[in-house]
């Protein structure tokens, strides 16, 4: 059984981290080839970014919410019930999606000028989040589907989505962007269309997929039944998930704040060294969300001693490999900004905020694991309370004290932020150790025979 069980947890990590890993190719795609129109189109992009993020992660009230009660009907072999929440899910997240694309169209000008930026940066970024804001319901869409359908077994068909959304995403890219054969070269505007284009088309063969693979079949009018039951459950783990989530982007935007007050270059690096950096925490991420998924349907099946045993197990992997992945690309770290850009003073703060990311990422590769595995359990209010303590009341002013007061500029930001994980990081785990998730189960058993795991 332990050899079943870990083969699974292996199966579901490589699907998500090369999905993931195609997401945020859609990012450095955009950054690289952005880089080839000028330094200021990054940033805009960059700051613009930063504000979609935040308006996922408020769609995602659901949909995480959902995954993790999806996963434990599943354990308990609810799979009728989890084929009516599954629908619940897409129609929420698409209300939602809506409600927030109608935020960008009417508030796009106000947020970026909030961001200080200097008149070409604010005139870029301004289009490009009118356009993607503008129709960011197709990604709440997508992250309902693509949910689903991991949570159900099937992370292999997400990744191939992602992968082709990819390919179209930069295909588009090239000719927005850079407009050959006498098109329009259109900049940051193509890139932006670009992206759009590409989810809209990823929406269609996720939702031709989702009905593929799930065994009950949604029906027209379970998009349209809200149940009470089911969406309290889904709310219990999701409000806590995009409160914590949107607090520490919002804690984000603050610190994008501190790197606009040191300048151009500053805001530029702060930009290639996150895309850079993100490639280190992809394989956290996936095998946080794979060993979720399985804590899920342990846990709906009422078996917890498994549950605690697998994120051990996962937490030594994560660790390890998230200090051998951040080694490599330390090593790298000028080949790999020189990619971007030959601005001598852009090279040098960047390649600091790498070799700073030692720091950083271990910490993060704590938090992704033991934040996602608590949320599966159903011990999701726990995370924010100390995420508030931490992000607000300790990262902030300390990134504040060192980026202005002792004057360690952009790596005082960088080494705020890394205090922020280890601190979430360790309590996390201790919370993990005391077993007190244990009675956060969404769900019971209904017989023996239906809490076995789906192979």
């Amino acid at each position: 059984m332990n050899n079943e069980r870990e083969l699974r947890v292996v199966g579901l990590t490589w699907p998500i981290l090369l999905e993931n890993l195609l997401f945020f190719l859609m990012s450095t795609a955009d950054t690289l080839m952005l880089s080839g129109v000028s330094d200021e189109a990054v940033s805009a992009v960059g700051v613009a970014t930063q504000f979609i993020f935040i308006a996922i992660l408020i769609i995602g009230v659901i949909n995480n919410g959902a995954d993790v009660v999806i996963s434990q009907y599943l354990g308990s072999g609810k799979r009728f019930e989890a084929s009516k929440i599954s629908a619940l899910t897409i129609t929420m997240n698409l209300l939602t999606g809506l409600f927030m694309s109608l935020i960008f169209l009417l508030l796009t000008e106000p947020l970026m000028r909030m961001m200080n930026l200097e008149a070409e940066t604010l005139e870029m970024a301004t289009t490009y989040l009118h356009i993607v804001g503008g129709w960011i319901f197709f990604q709440a869409v997508i992250n309902a589907l693509s949910g689903i359908i991991r949570t159900y077994g099937y992370p292999k068909e997400a990744m191939y989505v992602s992968m082709g959304m990819n390919v179209l995403h930069i295909a588009l890219n090239y000719v927005l962007i850079f407009g050959p054969g006498g098109l329009p070269a259109l900049g940051a505007e193509g890139a932006a269309w670009s992206t759009v284009i590409s989810r809209g088309a990823a929406v269609v063969v996720f939702f031709w997929m989702a009905y593929r693979i799930l065994d009950y079949k949604i029906r027209w009018k379970d998009y349209l039944t809200f149940s009470k039951e089911f969406l309290g459950k889904i709310l219990r783990i999701g409000v806590p998930t995009a409160l914590e989530s949107v607090l520490y982007h919002a804690c984000q935007s603050v610190f994008l704040y501190y790197v606009t007050m040191l300048g151009e270059a500053a805001l530029a690096s702060r930009q290639y060294a996150m895309n850079i950096s993100t490639y280190v925490f992809l394989f956290s991420t996936a095998c946080g969300t794979a060993t979720a998924i399985i804590v899920g349907r342990f846990v709906g099946g009422s078996r917890p001693d498994d549950a605690y045993k697998r994120v051990w197990t996962s937490a030594r992997w994560i660790f390890a490999i998230t200090v051998a992945i951040d080694l490599v690309i330390i090593s790298l770290r000028y080949p790999l900004i020189e990619l971007f850009t030959d601005n001598a003073e852009i090279v040098k703060l960047a390649t600091q905020m790498i070799l700073l990311s030692i720091v950083l990422e271990t910490g993060r590769s704590l938090n992704l694991l033991f934040v996602p595995v608590l949320r599966a359990a159903g011990d999701a209010k726990y995370t924010v309370y100390w995420g508030i303590v931490s992000m607000v009341f300790m990262s902030l002013p300390l990134g504040y004290f060192l980026t202005f007061t002792l004057d360690m500029g952009l790596a005082g930001v960088w080494l705020a932020i890394g205090a922020d994980e280890w601190a979430r990081g360790i309590i996390m785990a201790i919370r993990w150790r005391s077993n007190k998730w244990r009675n956060k189960a969404l769900v019971t058993v209904d017989s023996p025979a239906k809490a076995a795991l789906e192979a």
